[in-house]
């Protein structure tokens, strides 16, 4: 699938996954940095199929939401 014809959601109505390396640079982080969040259960949500890994479109946009700062020392109030 080519990126100009991605979606948010497939046809069938599931999230758009993405890979590691391209979750990495959706949120401009190295991939070695999203590894150690996933280890550390810091990170965001993702899927293993086998042995791969991959996040929704969606879980990485509201992990990212989730980390929002006011100042350096007061988040954002979750808008939920």
């Amino acid at each position: 699938m080519t990126k100009d014809k991605r979606q948010e959601k497939t046809d069938d109505g599931w999230p758009e996954l993405l890979s590691v390396e391209e979750a990495a640079r959706f949120l401009r982080l190295k991939r070695s940095t999203l590894d150690h969040y996933r280890c550390e259960g810091r990170g965001p949500v993702y899927r293993k199929h086998g042995a791969r890994v991959y996040y929704p479109k969606p879980g990485l946009m509201k992990w990212s939401e989730r980390h929002a700062y006011i100042s350096t020392s007061q988040r954002l109030p979750d808008p939920e």
